[in-house]
């Protein structure tokens, strides 16, 4: 992987800085889905409809489904600019990444080693944010 200088990004909004992993399958994605929701309303103003987490074993799927999108992504959809919208989404979960970090390795008491994201614009809006977690040993 390779490190790259990054702003400080959103707030995380459930910093601990002792680092204690939440107890439990559903505690730990409960976690996991209230910061990540949190961090996307705070980064876009808007948030999603539902927001799922599934950890398994050593990786953590995050959907957040019925995404709400701004005004002007809104108007740049309608004039047939989906790519570009998709594009600067996209974009910008890469830089909050170390955010979107923070949030899961707290939640799961492991170290986030890769992160990708994707999202759909089209009639099912939605996000998925993938997390690869450090082997368990």
């Amino acid at each position: 992987m390779h490190e790259q200088e990054r702003g400080a990004g959103p707030t995380d909004p459930d910093p601990d800085p002792e680092g204690r992993a939440a107890p439990g399958a559903d505690a730990i994605a409960d976690s996991i889905c209230r910061d990540i929701l949190a961090i996307h309303m705070d980064s876009y103003g808007r948030g999603a409809d539902r927001v799922t987490a599934h950890v398994l074993d050593d990786t953590v799927i995050v959907i957040l489904d019925g995404l709400e999108l701004l005004p002007n992504e809104e108007f740049m959809i309608e004039c047939g600019r989906v790519g570009a919208v998709s594009r600067i989404r996209e974009e910008y979960q890469q830089a909050i990444e170390t955010t979107y970090r923070a949030a899961v390795e707290r939640a799961t008491g492991r170290q986030v080693i890769g992160f990708a994201s994707h999202v759909q614009l089209d009639e099912q809006r939605f996000a998925v944010e993938i997390f690869r977690l450090e082997p368990s040993r």
